[in-house]
C-alpha cells in the first residue's frame, strides 16, 4: 500500500517525451488517449491533476520533416512553436471526449524568478483547479534561451509542484524507477523502492540522459524530487509503460520509486527563493558566517563575507557559499555588488563610514534568506 499517493488530493503528473511520441517521430495519439483516460479516472476519484507534458519539439520536428533534434536555439524555438499547436490540440480533443476542460500554460524560469509573475502564475493555476479545469503545462520553448530556460520538464514539474503546493509529483518515464545502477549497463542493478528525497547518495547513483529526443535523465528526476520536497511533496518515479499506472498509484499500489519528503516545509516566500534556478552572484562566507546562518539561523552580516563574485543589484537573489565553494543558502541582497565589495569584512557599525549611507545593517536579512 502506498498511502502517500492514495491520500493525495492534488497531483502534478509529468509525462516524458518517450511516452507521448513515436520514437520522436511526432505524437503517439494512442498513448495520449491513454494518459487522458487515466487522468479522467483520477478526476472521478476526486483528485486535482496538473499535467506537465513533453512532446512539443518532437511534434514540431515531425511536422517540419526534421530527423535530428537541432542544437540551434532559434530552430528549437521554431520546432516548439509548430509542435505546441499539435500537442495541445491532441490533448484538448481527447479531454473533451471525457467532458473535461483543459487550459494551456507556458512557463519560463523568468516567470518563476520574478516575484509578481510567480504569484500571478500561482493564482491562475489555483483558480483553474478550483474551476475543475486541467492545466497542461510546458516550458515556453518558443521564447526560452539558454539563460532563462528551465531546461527540462522534470525540473518544471517540481517548480509547478511547489507553485501550487501539490501533495505528490509523479514523474513517468521509460524506466521502472530509480535503480542502484544503470540497468541498461549493469544487470545486477536493483530497484530503489523508497528513499528520502534529497539524500546525496541518490545523486551519486542516478544516471545521465538516455534519449536523443528528451533532455531529462534520472539525475534530473532525483533533483526534481529534492526540489519538490521543499514544499512537502513526495515524488514517485515510475514507468509509464505500466498498465493503468496512474490509476493504480492513486489506489495505493506501490509502483516504481517513492522519494519521500521531510515533514517540515518551507514558507512560501522562502520556497520561492529556493526555487531560483539562477542567481545573480555569489558571496563567499567565512566559517563564522556559515555557522551563524546554518546553526544559529542568523542574518548575514558584511563582516562574514570575504569575497564577491558576479554583478547584481540590490534586491536580487545571490548564493551564499562556504569557504570550500558549496552553496549553503541564497537570499535577497540589500546592497549591489559594488557596494558589497566596499563593505566586505566590515562591522555593520562601519557601513555608513564606508558608503556614506546605510540602508540595512544586514547584507541579507534572515527573513529573506533560505538555507539549502
Amino acid at each position: 500500500m502506498n498511502p502517500e499517493l492514495a491520500q493525495a488530493k492534488r497531483l502534478v503528473v509529468k509525462v516524458g517525451s518517450s511516452l507521448v511520441t513515436n520514437q520522436g517521430q511526432g505524437l503517439d495519439h494512442a498513448a495520449l488517449a491513454r494518459w487522458v483516460a487515466q487522468i479522467a479516472e483520477l478526476r472521478k476519484l476526486g483528485r486535482e491533476v496538473i499535467l506537465v507534458s513533453s512532446g512539443a519539439i518532437a511534434e514540431g520536428m515531425q511536422r517540419l520533416g526534421w530527423k535530428v533534434r537541432p542544437s540551434a536555439v532559434h530552430e528549437l524555438q521554431a520546432a516548439a512553436a509548430v509542435g505546441q499547436m499539435g500537442l495541445i490540440e491532441a490533448y484538448e480533443s481527447r479531454f473533451r471526449e471525457h467532458a473535461l476542460i483543459t487550459s494551456q500554460i507556458l512557463l519560463t524560469h523568468e516567470d518563476m524568478a520574478d516575484r509578481k509573475r510567480y504569484l500571478n502564475a500561482r493564482s491562475t493555476l489555483r483558480t483553474l483547479l478550483d474551476l475543475g479545469v486541467i492545466p497542461i503545462i510546458n516550458e515556453n520553448d518558443t521564447v526560452a534561451t539558454d539563460e532563462i530556460r528551465v531546461g527540462d520538464n522534470d525540473t518544471l514539474g517540481a517548480l509547478v509542484t511547489n507553485l501550487v503546493e501539490a501533495d505528490v509529483l509523479v514523474i513517468l518515464t521509460d524506466q521502472a524507477g530509480l535503480f542502484s545502477a544503470d540497468p541498461r549497463k549493469d544487470p545486477t542493478a536493483t530497484l530503489v523502492h523508497e528513499a528520502r528525497a534529497g539524500d546525496p547518495e541518490l545523486e551519486k547513483i542516478a544516471g545521465g540522459a538516455g534519449s536523443d529526443i528528451g533532455l531529462g535523465g534520472m539525475l534530473t528526476k532525483v533533483l526534481a524530487a529534492k526540489r519538490a520536497a521543499r514544499s512537502g511533496a513526495h515524488t514517485i518515479i515510475a514507468s509509464g509503460r505500466e498498465e493503468q499506472v496512474l490509476v493504480r498509484l492513486a489506489q495505493g499500489e506501490r509502483i516504481g520509486t517513492l522519494l519521500k519528503a521531510a515533514t517540515q516545509t518551507l514558507a512560501a516566500r522562502k520556497q520561492w527563493l529556493a526555487d531560483h534556478l539562477q542567481v545573480r552572484g555569489k558571496l563567499m562566507l567565512d566559517a563564522g558566517a556559515v555557522r551563524a546562518l546554518r546553526d544559529l539561523r542568523k542574518s548575514l552580516l558584511p563582516i562574514g563575507v570575504f569575497e564577491v563574485a558576479g554583478e547584481f543589484e540590490r534586491g536580487e537573489v545571490v548564493a551564499c557559499c562556504s569557504p570550500d565553494g558549496a552553496e549553503i543558502a541564497r537570499g535577497l541582497v540589500n546592497y549591489n555588488a559594488a557596494e558589497t565589495r566596499r563593505i566586505l569584512k566590515t562591522p555593520s557599525s562601519e557601513i555608513e563610514a564606508r558608503l556614506g549611507y546605510v540602508d540595512e545593517r544586514e547584507l541579507i536579512h534572515r527573513d529573506n534568506l533560505v538555507l539549502l
